[in-house]
């Protein structure tokens, strides 16, 4: 979805595409591929637009996250992340989390619908998503372990 596509769901729930909107999607937009919090957010946006405050930014991810936009992800750190809903998936992807860096990895493959149309079958029961996280070690810690011995 590109930024056209966002602000229709801003203005089908009655909202404006602030310039502050505009910036914190667009800063989503140019690092999909991370997780960033609310302070990540406001550190790359005020880069560019000094007057905008954490405040905004947070009010403004919650806005996101009530409409959809955004999913708020969190990883057992203590830290909420957002992640853009870029309309292309019915699910959430899961997620490997390595527990000595702290490094989050996606993972695009989704083997879990037999599972969901079982559960739904046999316990009449409608799931509407679900969000998979994996603990252990990415490669490069396992790495910097193997040469240490």
């Amino acid at each position: 979805m590109n930024i056209n596509g966002y602000k229709e769901t801003l203005q089908k729930e009655g909202y404006k595409l602030t310039n502050q909107r505009k910036d914190i999607l667009e800063t989503l937009l140019n690092n999909n591929s991370e997780h960033l919090s609310c302070e990540d957010v406001f550190n790359i946006v005020s880069k560019e637009n000094p007057e905008i405050g954490i405040a905004t930014v947070y009010r403004t991810l919650q806005l996101f996250e009530k409409l959809n936009i955004v999913y708020k992800i969190n990883f057992d750190d203590g830290v909420s992340r957002y992640e853009l809903n870029l309309g292309e998936e019915n699910h959430q992807h899961h997620h490997l989390i390595c527990l000595n860096c702290g490094k989050v990895i996606e993972v695009k493959l989704d083997l879990l619908e037999s599972l969901e149309n079982k559960i739904e079958k046999d316990d009449k029961f409608k799931i509407l998503d679900h969000n998979v996280k994996f603990y252990g070690y990415c490669k490069e810690c396992l790495d910097n372990k193997n040469k240490e011995k």
